[in-house]
């Protein structure tokens, strides 16, 4: 018979490396990835979905001043 180890320690793991997070950077295992996190939303990575009108006349362009 095979036996499964339990997993005691429950901690959340860390979004991107899957490591055990760490309190001081929670989410986060560690700065590194707290890093790599704001690089991806900074370089626009991420996105968070947005419903669009099929109806609505499409958005003015944004000026580059």
């Amino acid at each position: 018979m095979i036996e499964i180890p339990i997993l005691r320690d429950r901690r959340p793991a860390c979004p991107i490396c899957r490591r055990p997070e760490a309190e001081e950077f929670r989410p986060f295992c560690s700065q590194r990835c707290a890093d790599v996190d704001l690089g991806r939303w900074l370089n626009e990575r991420y996105a968070i979905p947005e419903e669009l009108d099929p109806d609505a006349p499409p958005p003015a362009p944004d000026s580059e001043d």
